[in-house]
């Protein structure tokens, strides 16, 4: 059964991943770059939400602690894509929201390890 931390923090992972789908809607400029910063943006993302849901339903701690650390590595991943972009007051809230799920896996792995 998930504790409450779990599904606030599937909410939160879910929450992510259409805050960065909206923005990518609403900020396409055409380059060539962007489209694919976008796309890369999109996979590491969303991977993170489905991952999380994942850990969620490990049948093993093993199985857990390795989909935390996809996790972690596709928050950072995210947050380079965002760095990329040119950077705004919105991307940068996202960044930082990036930033946080790192350190909230990071903790989260430490403290099961």
């Amino acid at each position: 059964m998930p504790t409450n931390l779990q599904i606030d923090l599937e909410r939160r992972t879910f929450l992510f991943a259409q805050r960065v789908r909206d923005y990518l809607r609403l900020q396409n400029n055409g380059s060539i770059e962007y489209y694919e910063y976008a796309k890369q943006l999109i996979r590491s993302n969303s991977s993170v939400a489905a991952n999380y849901i994942e850990a969620n339903e490990a049948l093993s701690k093993k199985d857990f602690l390795n989909r935390l650390k996809i996790c972690r590595k596709e928050s950072k991943e995210s947050m380079l894509w965002l760095k990329l972009m040119n950077v705004t007051k919105e991307q940068q809230e996202l960044i930082l929201e990036a930033h946080a799920f790192v350190k909230i896996f990071n903790a989260i792995l430490y403290k099961n390890s």
